[in-house]
């Protein structure tokens, strides 16, 4: 593991324009979908079935969305939505990470997006600039939605960890939007579906905070951490959240504040807990350890039906191998 990556796992713990691309790789096969596993950490990500659009460029770089539409999808359609945000630190990953869950929630009738974002070990990136392209993202969709197929006002951002940090971001922070983007266009998604999140960036009450940390966490964010940290920008009329958690998980604590903050702010907010799980329990790490990848894949899919995004009984079970 490389020193910024290190250091930026060490953070995640402490702190507790449009161009079209034609389709990325093989058509997914029909039947169910068999689960290889592996990291998801390849970038660029190949994303079969996909198709890509640049969303974004920020000077050479440019950030694509890897979109999954239901089989039976047309233009004319207004099809809820969701764009996941990958976890790493904000210092690597790659979209690849959620390929599965946009596939099977495709399936089920959405519009499944797995979006680029700027992160340190490629774009010498601070938290900021990963909290605008995340809020970019989710503005791009709205702003494409007739194009897509999509209803505007059915837009989900979901993540993990460090990409659930993401996701929280651009419904709860009110800075950080790209200055040259249209600001009558909300960036803020419609519902959060978040795994892991690092929704606290900022001391935990008492703690000792010396001259070092907080530089350290001023040069990794960009900003004073509170500025970026979910926690510190809980209020009234956010959207329902879904958070999918282990409880060996060092931010566990902090995701329950979180989520009775937003309750006590008349929010919708639910918390999944999964017993003795660690950080990044949800990811397919081999083929035969994919049960809470399901389980929590179940559980997204129930919430969004609850929400009117899906109709009918979660298909988990009989989509994938």
């Amino acid at each position: 593991m490389s020193t910024s990556l290190r250091v930026a796992c060490l953070l995640l713990t402490v702190w507790g324009v449009a161009a079209a691309i034609p389709a990325v790789g093989a058509e997914p096969a029909k039947g169910p979908v068999k689960l290889t596993g592996g990291k998801n950490t390849k970038f660029p990500p190949i994303m079969a079935g996909s198709s890509q659009e640049v969303f974004k460029k920020v000077g050479d770089t440019e950030l694509s969305l890897y979109i999954y539409q239901p089989d039976d999808h047309k233009p004319t359609d207004r099809r809820p939505a969701i764009v996941f945000f990958f976890g790493g630190g904000w210092t690597a990953g790659s979209a690849a990470q959620f390929e599965y869950q946009c596939r099977y929630l495709a399936a089920r009738g959405m519009v499944a997006v797995a979006a680029d974002y700027r992160v340190r070990s490629r774009n010498q990136s601070k938290v900021i600039d990963s909290v605008s392209d995340a809020k970019s993202a989710v503005r791009y969709l709205r702003t494409h939605a007739a194009r897509l197929g999509i209803d505007a006002d059915r837009i989900a951002a979901g993540g993990g960890s460090a990409g659930g940090h993401l996701a929280a971001c651009t419904a709860l922070l009110k800075e950080f939007d790209e200055p040259t983007e249209d600001a009558t266009i909300s960036s803020a998604p419609n519902a959060l579906v978040l795994f892991n999140p690092a929704v606290a960036l900022a001391p935990k009450p008492g703690q000792e905070v010396t001259a070092a940390m907080t530089k350290e966490w001023m040069d990794r964010a960009g900003v004073e951490p509170q500025k970026v940290s979910p926690a510190a920008h809980v209020r009234k009329g956010l959207p329902p959240t879904l958070i999918l958690i282990g409880t060996a998980d060092s931010m566990f604590a902090s995701n329950q504040e979180f989520v009775k903050q937003m309750v006590e702010a008349g929010n919708r907010a639910e918390l999944e807990a999964y017993e003795k799980m660690p950080h990044g329990f949800f990811n397919i790490s081999k083929q035969k350890d994919s049960a809470m990848f399901r389980a929590t894949l179940e559980r997204t899919d129930r919430f969004l039906a609850s929400l009117g995004y899906l109709s009918g009984e979660p298909t988990v079970a009989t989509y994938f191998e």
